[in-house]
């Protein structure tokens, strides 16, 4: 009887504990993974809007900054072709880029994200006007040292 009811019971709490510990896993590695998300997805706004915001009073300094958020394969490419990018930047009007929509492609199996991001630069002309243009661009960023970088940028057509 009593054992029996004993026995039963440490069943039910050792069942009880092992469901508990379940679920509290499958929410943590959820909660991870909304936070990775969340994390790659404000890195590449800051990004996007940071590109397609070119000063040409501060040429230097925006070629700068974008070489230190890549990595990889864009920061070589980005680094050879650096002081065209200076002059192309100092030679341009001033420019102010927006992120409209983005979101992650993929994940890939290098723990890198693919997101694409649709911009909207919006750029003022020497006698006050402002020309909108908008772009997409694929962006592949990869966490390095704690911290997200661009390994990859394709403007999409």
């Amino acid at each position: 009887g009593l054992g029996l009811i004993a026995a039963v019971g440490a069943v039910l709490v050792a069942a009880g504990l092992a469901t508990s510990a379940g679920v509290f896993a499958a929410a943590q590695a959820t909660h991870r993974a909304e936070i990775r998300e969340a994390a790659v997805l404000s890195f590449v706004r800051s990004f996007i809007t940071q590109y397609t915001s070119p000063d040409p009073f501060h040429a230097n300094a925006y070629a700068d900054k974008v070489l230190e958020l890549g990595t990889g394969n864009f920061a070589q490419l980005y680094g050879e072709m650096m002081n065209e990018v200076v002059i192309q930047v100092a030679q341009a009007e001033p420019g102010f880029g927006t992120v409209q929509e983005l979101g992650i492609e993929r994940w890939n199996p290098n723990g890198s994200a693919t997101v694409v991001a649709v911009a909207n630069m919006t750029t003022k002309m020497p006698d006050g006007k402002k020309i909108e243009s908008g772009s997409r661009w694929e962006v592949t960023a990869v966490k390095e040292g704690g911290q997200w970088k661009v390994s990859d940028l394709i403007q999409v057509l």
